[in-house]
């Protein structure tokens, strides 16, 4: 099992925050390794919704579907999916981390199933550190848009 979290503070309101991360077709631009994100049900994202991902990691392009599980605006947002090499549930927190301020939770597990299963004990470490960059990015994004 594969159960990896990671937080960072955001210097812009809750509501800012949730909102774009929240919004799975602004994913490209503050993930690294997100290619593409397609949705397969239409916006706007609610319950049951489903998104199509491209990524690349550890080397290989992975292709899944996103189903949302849950889905509290501004506060949180559970995704998973059961397909692929490496079936996985996607959780993004929202909190107030004192006025104007957030702190954003990301949490990835799941169980690597077939090559993934090899690759495993690689696995918590290279998602710590995708995860690590792609909560800079988001925050370097939302910052520059306050400016």
């Amino acid at each position: 099992m594969v159960d990896v979290i990671t937080t960072i503070e955001i210097e812009r309101p809750v509501d800012v925050v949730a909102a774009y991360a929240g919004d799975p077709s602004n994913a490209p631009e503050w993930y690294e390794n997100i290619r593409t994100v397609e949705w397969e049900t239409p916006p706007p994202l609610t319950v049951g919704s489903r998104l199509h991902f491209e990524a690349a990691f550890l080397g290989r392009t992975l292709n899944y579907t996103y189903e949302i599980r849950e889905l509290v605006p501004g506060d949180r947002l559970v995704m998973s999916t059961a397909e692929g090499p490496f079936p996985m549930e996607t959780t993004y927190r929202w909190e107030s981390a004192g006025e104007g301020r957030t702190r954003m939770t990301l949490r990835n597990r799941g169980e690597p199933a077939g090559f993934s299963r090899a690759v495993a004990p690689l696995m918590g470490p290279a998602m710590r550190r995708a995860n690590t960059k792609d909560l800079r990015r988001i925050k370097n994004v939302l910052e520059a848009q306050a400016d």
